[in-house]
């Protein structure tokens, strides 16, 4: 996400707060909610007019497009809400309108609010990349060779869809999310780590699994990874079922499934391979503590 126009920071203030509406935001509550949002450094409300307060915030962090994104994106997710659904959906066709003006709109990929761009009026938002992702990623994986390779991984991904080799591109979006999945299940699990991975595959009925098998990292799949995270209540079931479908994607590696399933690879499949990233990224940013 490029910086916004200083009018649509103001704009999309005024829709946060909602001053007199029936969602309207108490000084505290901008906090918490930049909190939940997961901004590196909370901003404390200090009093100010809200909707000011929260602009001057916003312009602050136009130079870290992902904190205003995940901002966005807080605003309009369902689990923000008690009333659920109802009340996101509202405040996402605001937000929306005023994003019109960028070319962009908050999109929900199954069920989780994604930043998309919006290429012509009446268009599906497209995905790409996740913005400030070499950031992103050394706030959740501590290891920095574990960052260069992944951030190499997505390089290539580029370099493929510049040269329009889709397939190739779909399958280094999958070894993104093994090597990223895997890279936070070692760091902060010390159970994984010394013992391996058990058999929580949700694909697998429960009594057809071993209670006493564990897989070494070194074997450990991409299915069993994901499993693991949505185990763990780190990922939620629609990111979950999202980054199957882009696991789904990465095995047409292997030449005899694309010869039995002949797919078609254009650039809408990398689009859609993104937008679970986002999701997943999105997830995990929120539910595991910040690194020290």
């Amino acid at each position: 996400m490029t910086q916004l126009d200083p009018r649509t920071v103001d704009r999309l203030a005024e829709v946060i707060v909602d001053i007199g509406g029936p969602y309207e935001r108490k000084g505290y509550e901008l906090e918490a909610l930049l909190q939940r949002a997961r901004w590196e450094v909370t901003p404390i409300y200090d009093g100010s007019p809200r909707v000011e307060w929260l602009r001057d915030q916003l312009e602050a962090r136009q130079e870290y497009p992902g904190e205003v994104e995940r901002l966005l994106c807080r605003v309009c997710d369902p689990i923000e809400y008690d009333d659920g659904v109802l009340i996101a959906e509202e405040i996402r066709a605001a937000v929306n309108e005023r994003l019109a003006p960028e070319h962009l709109a908050i999109t929900l990929v199954s069920g989780r609010p994604v930043l998309g761009a919006v290429q012509t009026a009446g268009q599906d938002p497209t995905f790409a990349e996740p913005p400030d992702l070499q950031q992103r990623l050394a706030a959740l994986v501590s290891d920095q060779e574990t960052v260069h390779v992944l951030m190499g991984r997505v390089e290539e991904t580029r370099i493929c869809v510049a040269g329009g080799a889709y397939r190739m591109a779909t399958i280094g979006i999958g070894t993104f999310i093994e090597g990223l999945l895997l890279a936070v299940l070692l760091e902060r699990d010390e159970d994984l780590r010394r013992n391996g991975f058990p058999d929580v595959r949700r694909r697998t009925l429960p009594g057809k699994r071993d209670p006493n098998k564990r897989t070494s990292a070194d074997w450990v799949s991409l299915e069993l990874l994901i499993d693991t995270a949505y185990d763990k209540n780190w990922v939620q079931l629609d990111a979950t079922a999202f980054a199957h479908a882009v696991r789904d994607f990465r095995n047409f590696i292997h030449p005899r499934k694309e010869i039995t399933e002949q797919p078609r690879f254009d650039a809408d499949t990398v689009m859609l391979c993104w937008g679970p990233v986002q999701a997943l990224m999105n997830d995990l940013e929120q539910n595991l503590p910040p690194l020290p």
